[in-house]
């Protein structure tokens, strides 16, 4: 029977057991927590009950309820809360592969439920594992922009986190009186020294016949929470510019910044690989569509310059984790535009934005009031004192304080005012 892996024999490491188990537990409690409302704030940051073209996720139904007008300050918001969200995803891969190893003879525990209660324990423990290696891998493919799952990003992620996380709460719910006592039970031991305390709730954590130790729980802690360190070291650069951008490693964002001069800050995507062409957005041919009550006008670049122009620092944060520092942007106000097509300007309303790119999930954009009469949201012409170049939107395009990389639209062809 020792070699079944329903039997406790099978299992040898001294270092699983309720301490190790209850200590990863805790810290992956607090992390996917941090994790999950992040993640929501991602969410509503996009505007999806605002318009179609911004709900990635439909039929989402009573899970739409937290969402709520995003604002626009700070306008580091958004850069900080999606940094945390995949900086701390990242960091904390070690930590949850520690615990699933720690868990793996729960997995197979025979009888397979001996009380209505251990049936769902077993029910959650299968839904949690499935769902948090879900979320985890393909938030980690979505960080490294590959893109081999079936489906878009977006509604795989935000359906596989409501799954995971309704598991995750069963799953807190019956453990954590069993983990808190685990961990107090440590404490008054002696520590490191002492024995592992054996819960007559969980046998098949603690090895019957456990083999020789090759390393020590503190080491085996040192060990979990050294990788950690090293994946965060590794990711948290691409969060900011300067030398300490070169240490994300693993981020598609890090190392230096393409290019040079005021340009030279990072991109997603390329005017090429998007189908722009020069042709299209030379100052003979360009022209963005304007629409209000009073009708639609058509602006050059060179009329846009002609009118008031003013500037705003803000940084470029996208889903990914990446960052930009505060680049200097000049343009013309969205709601300045606004007022040229019938609006006054403290009150102009939603906006639809299209950009000339014909293929993408975000070629088109809605923004929401607020975003609209914000006096930094612009339709920027220039970037630190030049004018933007083909990759960063030229001849003209969105920026928004504390909004998503995705909403602040480049190559931008025309703009429809009104309630959305």
């Amino acid at each position: 029977m020792a070699r079944s892996p329903s039997s406790p024999a099978f299992w040898r490491s001294p270092l699983r057991g309720p301490w190790f188990t209850s200590l990863l537990g805790v810290v992956l409690l607090a992390g996917i927590t941090a994790l999950f409302v992040t993640g929501l704030l991602s969410y509503a940051a996009y505007n999806p009950g605002l318009s179609p073209v911004n709900d990635k996720t439909p039929d989402k139904g009573v899970l739409g309820f937290y969402l709520f007008p995003w604002p626009t300050g700070p306008s580091w918001l958004y850069r900080f809360t999606q940094g945390v969200h995949v900086t701390l995803g990242i960091a904390l891969v070690p930590v949850l592969l520690a615990k699933l190893w720690s868990v793996v003879p729960r997995l197979f525990q025979l009888p397979p439920a001996r009380s209505l209660a251990h049936a769902l324990e077993r029910i959650s423990l299968l839904l949690l594992v499935g769902g948090v290696l879900f979320e985890f891998v393909t938030g980690v493919l979505n960080i490294q922009l590959d893109y081999v799952f079936p489906g878009s990003f977006y509604p795989l992620h935000f359906y596989g986190a409501w799954v995971f996380f309704a598991a995750f709460t069963v799953h807190v719910v019956l453990r954590a009186p069993t983990a808190v006592r685990n961990l107090r039970q440590m404490r008054g031991s002696g520590g490191e020294g002492a024995p592992p305390p054996v819960s007559s709730e969980e046998p098949s954590l603690v090895p019957p016949d456990p083999a020789e130790p090759t390393v020590s729980r503190r080491g085996a802690v040192w060990l979990v929470g050294g990788g950690s360190l090293l994946l965060f070291g590794t990711t948290v650069g691409q969060n900011f510019d300067g030398p300490l951008r070169r240490t994300a490693l693993l981020a598609p964002h890090g190392g230096a910044e393409p290019g040079s001069g005021p340009n030279g800050f990072q991109i997603n995507k390329t005017a090429a690989s998007r189908g722009i062409s020069t042709a299209e957005t030379s100052g003979e041919v360009w022209r963005l569509a304007v629409t209000g009550p009073s009708g639609t006008v058509r602006l050059s670049r060179a009329e846009l310059v002609e009118l008031p122009l003013h500037s705003a620092a803000l940084p470029i944060a996208c889903v990914e984790g990446w960052s930009t520092s505060d680049q200097w942007w000049r343009g013309v106000r969205l709601r300045d535009l606004a007022a040229l097509v019938g609006y006054e300007a403290e009150a102009a309303p939603d906006v639809l934005v299209e950009s000339l790119q014909r293929r993408g999930a975000f070629r088109r954009a809605a923004l929401r009031a607020n975003q609209v009469r914000d006096p930094r949201s612009l339709l920027a012409l220039d970037v630190n004192g030049e004018r933007l170049s083909p990759d960063h939107g030229y001849p003209a395009r969105i920026i928004v304080p504390a909004a998503p990389g995705v909403l602040n639209t480049k190559w931008v062809a025309r703009m429809t005012f009104g309630d959305l």
